[in-house]
């Protein structure tokens, strides 16, 4: 899950609607003092009148307050999947009892100790607000009864989320619980046919590839996401997930289509949710389903609407919508939680997310620089690089600004295919929010000489050494193609990362078989295909340029290998 909050635009709205359920705290602090339980139902009945027959939820909120339990903020948002300005609203009305961190019991009211401890309305005071409980219970949850039958794999998910990689509020990273994930996975067995079946999940922070390998382990599952910690950690679980390095702005590796399924929870922007749901249906076969974790506060259903537009410009049908299936350890500014969405493409889908893909936006997030809010910002200071005087391209990759008739390629086109033509100098200019695609940048071409403007990142793979030589100043990075190796390993590891787009296990299998041949000694296809599965089972189907960083750092010692094993000549 990728959000915790609302854009600025979206602030307005909630504005306009927080009149009566979110007023000022101090405000309501003082109003409030001085109440006694009686008195105080008359400002909670307004509340729950104001908010008409969408008060159900705070009439839930109300009744598990009542029921005898201690409360914590969290807890309570996340079970009622409301938004924390409304559940504080509420809160502001009741005389709770509390429980500090220290364990010590007072009365107070509800919004004096957000945050600070546990909380209930004493049994004492139930009695007075039995006539406003919501009685019947909240919707269905459509898996519920299938859980307590995976009592280790929860065990296992919840070791899992806890030791996974910290969230990264510029990916608007927000943990799903280790429940979620497994409902998750139980919901996509329920409702589809998984033995044999390929799932793709368009990122994953969340784990979901890990669930459904622990619940249905005869699932293929592949996952793509920009951030290599999280593919790292999943490779580390051994669980036969397949992983590739994506920035879904710019492409999705050519492996990475024909599944059943994908499930993605994107950035909750419309440009966010457009994207990652457009690369969802890129990566089916005809007739698959996409399944889209998205969720806004009951405040703002303004964007909750331009989010749902960006699913109808991709023509897709609705099958079905889980309200609040997904719970969130954070994300309190939207209840916590999120609507399941299944998805079904039309015939319409596929070139729908090709026109949407053809456009490409850096800005998809609701934090940091790359977020929606700060594009505007970003265009008037971030126009593209003036063309180095002392460095001659024949070619400029990226976004330059116009000039005499000169040779261009967009980035998406440049990481998708090789450049038909030969290039012995190319200028890359990286727009800010890419940087994680400059190793790839530069892999994808065998120009002698290469100048990268814009987005330097502070550090690179050590394994671009075996390629260029390297030298960075202030927003400028110069890599100049090293000779290649005589011969040996570093030969077989240069050939493989000279041939960018192409299968990393392809190239390398023809360079042990030249290697051998060199040597005065035969190699097979076969016998060269055994030995490098023996060395690196992950490498079929990747590419360097798909392949995960720590796959390509763990490249020389496992070629290496291979060649130390190479058959000797014969006599």
């Amino acid at each position: 899950m990728r959000h915790d909050g609302t854009t600025a635009a979206e602030q307005d709205e909630v504005a306009g609607r927080g009149e009566t359920a979110g007023r000022d705290d101090a405000a309501g602090l003082g109003e409030a003092a001085g109440r006694d339980e009686v008195a105080g139902r008359g400002g909670l009945e307004r509340l729950l009148e104001a908010a008409g027959a969408d008060s159900r939820r705070l009439r839930h909120a109300l009744a598990l307050l009542c029921d005898g339990r201690w409360w914590t903020l969290a807890d309570l948002i996340r079970a009622t999947a409301t938004s924390r300005r409304t559940i504080e609203a509420l809160l502001r009305e009741l005389h709770l009892e509390h429980r500090d961190a220290e364990h010590r019991d007072a009365e107070h009211r509800g919004s004096e100790h957000r945050g600070a401890g546990r909380f209930r309305v004493p049994p004492t005071g139930t009695p007075a607000y039995q006539d406003l409980l919501a009685v019947a219970p909240p919707p269905e949850d459509p898996v519920a009864h299938l859980v307590p039958h995976y009592p280790d794999a929860l065990d296992r998910l919840t070791r899992l989320v806890a030791g996974a990689p910290r969230a990264r509020h510029t990916l608007d990273h927000v943990s799903a619980t280790p429940e979620t994930a497994l409902r998750r996975a139980l919901l996509l067995g329920a409702r589809f046919w998984l033995p044999g079946a390929r799932l793709l999940c368009v990122g994953d922070h969340d784990l979901t590839s890990l669930a459904v390998k622990l619940v249905h382990p005869e699932t293929d599952v592949t996952v793509v996401d920009v951030d290599e910690r999280v593919l790292a950690y999943i490779d580390a679980q051994d669980l036969g997930v397949r992983t590739y390095w994506a920035d879904l702005r710019l492409g999705l590796p050519a492996s990475v289509h024909g599944h059943d399924l994908a499930f993605t929870d994107p950035p909750y922007t419309p440009e966010g949710v457009g994207l990652f749901a457009a690369r969802a249906v890129e990566g089916l076969k005809d007739d698959g389903r996409v399944l889209v974790a998205y969720g806004a506060s009951e405040r703002t259903p303004m964007l909750a609407y331009k989010v749902q537009q960006a699913l109808a410009e991709l023509n897709l049908a609705y099958e079905a919508i889980h309200p609040d299936f997904n719970r969130y350890i954070g994300a309190e500014a939207i209840g916590s939680a999120a609507d399941l969405y299944v998805l079904r493409p039309t015939s319409k889908a596929r070139p729908a997310a090709a026109a949407r893909l053809s456009r490409l936006t850096t800005a998809i997030y609701t934090q940091g620089p790359q977020s929606v809010e700060s594009a505007p910002a970003a265009a008037a200071n971030g126009a593209p690089p003036a063309l180095p005087p002392d460095f001659d391209p024949d070619l400029l990759v990226g976004d330059w600004p116009k000039g005499p008739r000169q040779a261009r390629v967009k980035l998406s086109t440049w990481l998708a295919k090789p450049y038909a033509a030969a290039a012995e100098r190319v200028a890359i200019a990286v727009p800010p929010g890419l940087e994680p695609a400059l190793p790839r940048l530069l892999l994808a071409t065998r120009a002698s000489r290469v100048r990268v403007l814009g987005a330097v990142p502070p550090s690179l793979p050590g394994v671009l050494a075996a390629v260029y030589e390297l030298s960075a100043g202030s927003g400028v990075l110069d890599a100049v193609r090293l000779p290649q190796p005589d011969g040996g390993a570093p030969a077989v590891l240069r050939r493989v990362l000279d041939n960018g787009h192409a299968k990393l296990a392809n190239t390398w299998r023809e360079a042990l078989i030249a290697l051998a041949r060199a040597q005065g000694s035969a190699l097979t296809k076969n016998e060269a295909r055994a030995l490098i599965r023996e060395a690196a089972p992950w490498a079929d189907d990747l590419t360097p340029l798909d392949a995960p960083l720590h796959r390509l750092e763990s490249l020389p010692d496992a070629i290496a290998t291979t060649v130390a094993t190479l058959p000797t000549p014969s006599p």
